[in-house]
């Protein structure tokens, strides 16, 4: 069962977008993405909201989210949110392992 947050950064003046820069630049979203049990650790800029930043986080389970956030990697991403004075609203899934098949509806 996966867990999928989806954490929407909120900045003035380009802050989230500096901050996404840091974090791929300093290696920290990289360290993220190798930690045991992520699944994915991906950001993107919605259209209509230029000062916001959407992080979709994924982890295998609670437990492995847990140990994410008991990291020293919590205490860095907090220094870099207040640095570019970043408010958060949060988002989070479980996945669905249902046997629902969407895939008429999809593209490929």
């Amino acid at each position: 069962m996966a867990i999928t947050v989806n954490l929407y950064y909120k900045g003035a003046n380009g802050s989230a977008r500096q901050f996404v820069e840091e974090m791929e630049k300093s290696g920290i979203a990289d360290a993220i993405r190798a930690e045991k049990g992520n699944l994915r650790y991906d950001y993107f800029f919605p259209a209509k909201e230029t000062e916001t930043v959407l992080l979709i986080d994924s982890w295998e389970n609670q437990e492995a989210l847990d140990i994410h956030h008991a990291s020293p990697m919590m205490t860095t991403l907090a220094k870099l949110r207040d640095k570019y004075d970043l408010h958060m609203t949060v988002e989070r899934y479980i996945s669905d392992n249902s046997d629902v098949d969407d895939s008429a509806f999809i593209r490929h």
